[in-house]
């Protein structure tokens, strides 16, 4: 092996490795896009904001627990998939109605799920919990609560989508 080809194999691993490096850098702000946990803030829903959802959450059955309202992208391979959430708004529960602003990274298709933890334990109890999507579609023992993004999905423009949001309760 000749000086010049030892230094064309190390020129090619080091360009491999800059090209991987490369990728990991360009596919970290994809992930970073998930998981972003927010602070409920309604001065982002005025009427001068950029994109964002103003959430009505009716019939929050008690004062107890926390009130959890969850962004996905509108898109089957991220609705209520595990981490696929875009952002995340956790509040102590009130009884009846809440309002929550989650803003959103521009036009496009989203879906939300509301989940109220009743006893706060951070864990889903069917007989006591409950919860919520956008379109406030029928949810069902054959669905087990999870029904298609076709369902739950709508637009946002520019400016702010207004939705409500029934919770329901076994």
């Amino acid at each position: 092996m000749t000086m010049s080809t030892s230094l064309n194999s190390t020129a090619i691993k080091l360009g491999l490795i800059a090209m991987m490096l490369g990728s990991a850098a360009i596919a970290a702000p994809a992930y970073a896009q998930y998981r972003q946990k927010i602070t409920n803030d309604l001065s982002k829903c005025s009427p001068s904001s950029s994109s964002a959802v103003k959430v009505t959450v009716r019939g929050i059955e008690a004062s107890t627990g926390k009130i959890r309202v969850q962004a996905y992208k509108g898109i089957k391979a991220d609705w209520l998939v595990s981490g696929r959430w875009l952002s995340r708004i956790e509040a102590s529960a009130i009884s009846g109605t809440m309002t929550f602003c989650i803003p959103v990274s521009g036009p496009g298709t989203y879906g939300i799920a509301v989940r109220h933890d009743k006893n706060g334990n951070g864990k889903t109890d069917l007989s006591k919990d409950g919860g919520g999507m956008s379109n406030n579609p029928s949810i069902n023992i054959w669905n087990l609560g999870k029904p298609s993004y076709t369902k739950t999905r709508f637009s946002v423009g520019e400016g702010v989508k207004a939705i409500t949001i029934d919770m329901k309760y076994m």
